[in-house]
């Protein structure tokens, strides 16, 4: 390990103290009433964790690679579920988390889930996390490599390897895509292998580096289909090695690049790998959108079952087992957080999903993760979700700034937090706009800092009406041409604008960037005055745009605002 002990964050002290593989055995004999601090820690190895202030209960994290279950395993699940009184959400990983578990079952409900073919292994903690690829893999029209048999022998090198159980510096995602056009963005995993080709081969190129907040970077590395698991197992070895283990603020992969560089990084890849890298290809990637019935390559249907939000019931996973049963369908789990059937002769299925539209990603929210502000998936009330579905416009929903929805990653991102800026009004978003995600190209920028959740519907309602009129069919594409040309500044004060004066003027692409900020900022104020003189707030606007901002936005966000399609959520308390 890279630092001294005394260095050593306290989880690497726990790692010191006991391999996390040789604490299992002890699983069987715990007192899951009387845990210590040191038990929790070791226990999430095995995907069970809690959060500190309700020790007795618990929540099991499973791990499926590429989201794939038999209808079997679906319906066992189910039974569990009914018999234990647990919850379940799909995870941003493809996998599944069952709430709800108390200490006098946890164990029981651990060896059912783990003696059913589906591990809970290394779902949680300093692990190799689920691998996830898209969910079109092998069978989808822009499929051009089977990569599921490339992955599963990945995990064969990682799942219960002694050295790595627990082991690593900090958790390490990982993507891998076969296809030209993807349901979602990979790039913010630690590692993404995306398709790429090379002198007439298919294969990979390599991205290292991204997170939640982060791009992955390209690291000029081509891999033809046969040398991925072997680069893989370099690469962990390399950033197990490697990584720092001090600040658990700094150890991710992206902070390890920030700090020696990629090529110093390839360096020690390629003392494990110990074969010459070849450099990048040319990536095959390109935007599509998908219907809830998508033909596939044999002619058969895919469906997708859009979950509320990542939650499912016994009940819905029961039917949908027995109806894929029937019609000997396949099921899989995506990283969007809906549920796909596979090989359907008809576009048709006896059952509706629960919620408007499948392009929404929310986290886990308040009654299931102790960080987040909000019950995420209950607030999702506040969206035009509507004009969201329409246009396929990709939002992700995070309640704390950990951005377990991947929110700049998406389209519009959300992330909720508490003020008392707004008056009596405590609950709220940051918003982010003008992420380039599909290809890898940027995150989003934060907009406005704050926006009351009862104005979120009339914030992006009018974001969604100005994208529309701005004559581009993809939000992203929107963002590239109109958004990314302006400040940030620029862009909350233009939409506090519209809002204020009640009216909805688009943004034309800017083709007067000038060569300094100054000169665009000036250039910005200009148009702000053309086009709302009357706005008051605007005679704010000195150096900056924050003044006039935030005036602005406590002016007309502080009136008390209603969303008419708000239901009162039923699940507010984090068990």
């Amino acid at each position: 390990m890279q630092d001294t002990v005394k260095k050593l964050n306290k989880y690497e002290r726990y790692k010191a103290r006991v391999r996390p593989y040789d604490y299992f055995p002890k699983l069987k004999s715990l007192d899951f009433d009387n845990l210590g601090e040191g038990d929790r820690y070791y226990l999430q190895d095995f995907g069970i964790f809690s959060a500190d202030f309700m020790e007795n209960e618990f929540t099991l994290r499973l791990r499926t690679p590429a989201g794939r279950f038999t209808t079997e395993q679906f319906l066992r699940i189910a039974d569990i579920m009914d018999k234990h009184g647990l919850e379940l959400v799909l995870t941003a990983r493809a996998g599944l988390q069952l709430h709800c578990l108390e200490s006098h079952n946890i164990y029981e409900v651990f060896q059912l889930i783990n003696d059913m073919g589906i591990t809970t292994w290394q779902t949680v903690g300093d692990n190799p996390r689920n691998i996830v690829t898209d969910i079109f893999d092998g069978v989808g029209k822009y499929n051009e490599i089977e990569v599921y048999p490339i992955l599963k022998k990945i995990e064969e090198r990682i799942i219960k390897n002694p050295r790595y159980v627990g082991l690593l510096p900090r958790r390490i995602s990982t993507g891998i895509s076969g296809n030209k056009a993807n349901v979602t963005s990979l790039f913010a995993n630690d590692i993404y292998f995306a398709l790429a080709k090379k002198d007439e081969k298919i294969g990979f190129n390599v991205y290292m580096g991204g997170k939640n907040s982060e791009i992955s970077k390209n690291a000029d590395i081509f891999l033809n289909p046969d040398e991925v698991p072997t680069f893989f197992s370099a690469f962990i070895e390399a950033f197990y090695k490697n990584g720092s283990r001090g600040s658990r603020a700094k150890t991710r992969l992206c902070h390890l690049l920030e700090k020696i560089g990629m090529e110093t990084f390839k360096r020690h890849i390629f003392s494990e790998y110990k074969k010459e890298f070849e450099s990048a290809g040319e990536l095959l990637l390109e935007k599509a959108k998908f219907s809830p019935f998508e033909e596939l390559k044999d002619g058969t249907y895919s469906f997708c079952y859009k979950t509320d939000f990542s939650r499912a019931t016994a009940k819905e996973l029961k039917e949908i087992a027995q109806f894929a049963s029937e019609q000997n369908l396949e099921i899989r789990t995506a990283i969007d957080q809906n549920i796909y059937l596979f090989g359907l002769k008809e576009k048709n299925v006896p059952f509706n999903s629960l919620k408007e539209s499948s392009t929404v990603l929310a986290c886990a929210g308040s009654a299931y993760c102790p960080f987040s502000f909000w019950n995420i998936k209950d607030e999702t009330s506040y969206l035009p979700l509507k004009k969201i579905n329409e246009h396929q416009i990709k939002i992700g929903f995070s309640g704390c700034a950990k951005g377990c929805g991947r929110h700049q990653h998406s389209d519009i991102g959300l992330v909720g937090l508490k003020t008392n800026n707004f008056g009596d009004t405590e609950g709220g978003v940051r918003v982010f706009i003008g992420a380039q995600h599909s290809e890898g190209i940027s995150v989003g920028r934060m907009v406005f800092s704050m926006v009351p959740l009862v104005h979120l519907d009339s914030l992006i309602t009018l974001m969604i009406t100005m994208f529309e009129d701005s004559g581009y069919s993809d939000f992203e594409e929107y963002s590239k041409n109109i958004l990314n040309k302006y400040s940030e500044g620029f862009l909350a004060m233009w939409h506090l604008a519209n809002l204020q004066t009640k009216q909805t003027i688009a943004l034309k692409s800017n083709k007067n960037i000038k060569p300094n900020i100054e000169e665009n900022f000036s250039y910005e104020k200009g148009l702000l005055k053309k086009y709302f003189s009357d706005v008051e707030s605007l005679s704010l606007i000195d150096d900056s745009f924050y003044e006039a901002v935030s005036t602005l936005s406590k002016k007309i966000w502080t009136v008390k605002g209603k969303n008419p399609n708000y239901v009162p959520p039923k699940r507010t308390v984090f068990r």
